[in-house]
């Protein structure tokens, strides 16, 4: 099952108030004809689409997050949670993301750095010539 509705649309979850999120935005609009997109800041994230996005991405809902951040190393590190618990922590604090996510079709990418959506967009038009 893809997260997008349309396998020709690209899905970026981003922090537009980050250098990363804003160059993984410029890379998509650059890449891709229609960007879906999900600004943590101005969107809610559902436990739903969180369990999607780390199973494109093959992850545990843990390695999403930045375990440097100070809000991490405060109210996180050190808890023992099932899947549920993280993928509730995942959808609830977006801002610790570690970087921008783009999905398209059943593919995603962990955009560290923002240049691996093009290998996103490049599968794509591979698979639909």
């Amino acid at each position: 099952m893809s997260t997008t509705l349309n396998t020709k649309e690209l899905t970026l979850v981003y922090d537009s108030t980050t250098s990363e999120g804003k160059k993984a935005l410029a890379f998509a609009t650059s890449l891709a004809p229609k960007v879906n997109k999900q600004d943590v800041n101005e969107v809610t994230l559902s436990t739903t689409f969180v369990r999607q996005v780390v199973k494109q991405l093959n992850l545990r809902p843990k390695d999403l997050l930045n375990r440097a951040h100070p809000f991490y190393q405060e109210h996180i590190r050190g808890r023992d949670l099932d899947m549920e618990g993280w993928l509730q922590v995942v959808a609830r604090n977006p801002t610790l993301w570690k970087a921008p996510v783009a999905l398209m079709g059943d593919k995603a990418v962990m955009c560290e750095p923002a240049s691996l959506i093009y290998s996103l967009t490049e599968a794509q038009r591979k698979a639909n010539p």
